[in-house]
């Protein structure tokens, strides 16, 4: 079900089936008949309430986008208090290199199988555009509530803080069949990017800035195969990865005064910087490869085994879009003024904090709580599709045929 982008005439080796996610953000399952090999990650699909039976999640992945999600919720919650710390915000600048290319580039891996097949169509729109709407429309009210901001609008056209991701996510989906298709998918991606990062009419609508230079760590992903994550998981990369990161740290030190961390976020063109506008795609193919360098160690890093958080790799969507309201709620009442959480105590403290909460945001409890926005089934508001409706059919004459045999 989940094949790989490959231009035409190359032989790819065909993949097992999975289910097609749910949520938006995948998560992985391996055939049961998989377990015995472990040479290779399997791609995996965000699950509802329960797995189907004959399907187990592979742990590598799970594990990744649980520790993506806490390094997001993590930076979210240094952001009002890096400018007091040099040490902190070059920290900062290192983990936003890479913390949203890594589970981009997961959520292309698990995008390769989409088409535009009803049923696929279907769980996209569930999946990532009901949650936007929905989020979009309660993170403005919130601000209203909580912050007493009566003039904070709702637009569905102007992503708001977290929600740009489900937008781009919406939008690359769409355009996954086109990069499937073309020959060199990654360099035309790249210069997708590049002309973004000097286009400033490009404006604020859907986060286009967001969604054109994240753009090729999507294609990225589309475009690799299962044994591509088992290269960087080799013990001399996992070794290699300890230097690359202190000199990552050491580099973005130094990097604090003397570069803007709005490179990082990718939403604004290189003249919205300050800069000239050759800077611009300079700056896309010097952050690409940067961010791809830390996203290998990243994965390295990840374990390929089952783990206490592992299961929590489920909920990573409901993670990150409940963890926004915590971080806004106390900015918006103070909470991070006191001067003792801006010294190093104070920012561990912060920080624990931020990863204990966006850990018990990806529970199950909190899941099933919030399933009415994340995963909606909405039967009723799409025709029933008729191959799917065959194929529920043949299903059920299968497993007639199974208890009358007795198997």
């Amino acid at each position: 079900m989940f094949d790989a982008a490959s231009s035409p005439g190359q032989h790819r080796r065909p993949l097992p089936p999975a289910q097609s996610p749910t949520e938006g953000v995948p998560s992985p399952r391996t055939p049961t008949g998989a377990q015995q090999s472990r040479q290779q990650p399997t791609q995996s699909t965000q699950p509802t309430q329960g797995d189907r039976p004959g399907k187990q999640r592979d742990a590598f992945f799970d594990n990744a986008k649980y520790l993506a999600i806490v390094l997001v919720a993590m930076g979210h919650s240094w952001e009002p208090l890096k400018g007091d710390s040099r040490i902190l915000e070059g920290l900062y600048t290192v983990v936003y290199a890479f913390h949203m290319p890594a589970f981009i580039i997961i959520s292309g891996f698990f995008s390769r199988s989409f088409d535009m097949r009803p049923d696929r169509l279907k769980r996209l729109i569930t999946g990532v555009a009901v949650p936007y709407i929905v989020f979009e429309t309660a993170y403005p009210l919130f601000k209203r509530f909580v912050d007493h901001s009566p003039g904070q609008e709702i637009s569905l056209l102007d992503p708001w803080y977290l929600t740009w991701f489900l937008c781009a996510l919406f939008i690359w989906r769409l355009t996954t069949p086109i990069w499937k298709l073309i020959r060199r998918p990654l360099p035309v991606a790249l210069g997708i990017a590049m002309l973004a990062s000097v286009t400033p009419s490009i404006g604020d609508d859907l986060d286009l800035q967001r969604v054109l230079q994240f753009l090729p760590y999507f294609v990225l992903g589309l475009c690799m195969k299962p044994e591509h994550f088992q290269l960087v998981r080799r013990p001399w990369v996992r070794a290699a990865a300890v230097p690359v990161f202190a000199a990552a740290l050491a580099v973005g030190w130094w990097a604090v005064p003397r570069m803007s961390t709005g490179w990082f976020y990718h939403r604004d063109s290189a003249q919205e910087l300050g800069g000239p506008w050759w800077s611009g795609p300079v700056m896309v193919i010097a952050m690409f490869g940067c961010s791809l360098l830390l996203t290998a160690c990243f994965f390295a890093w990840v374990p390929g085994r089952k783990t206490w958080f592992t299961s929590l790799g489920a909920g990573t969507l409901c993670g990150y879009l409940l963890h926004g309201f915590l971080v806004k709620f106390a900015d918006y009442r103070g909470w991070f003024d006191p001067a003792a959480l801006h010294r190093p105590l104070g920012e561990i403290l912060v920080t624990v904090l931020a990863a204990t909460a966006v850990t018990l945001l990806c529970t199950s409890p909190v899941r099933r709580v919030f399933s009415f926005a994340m995963e909606p089934k909405m039967e009723w508001a799409f025709k029933q599709d008729a191959a799917e409706l065959a194929r529920e059919r043949q299903q059920k004459e299968r497993e007639r045929e199974r208890e009358k045999v007795g198997v």
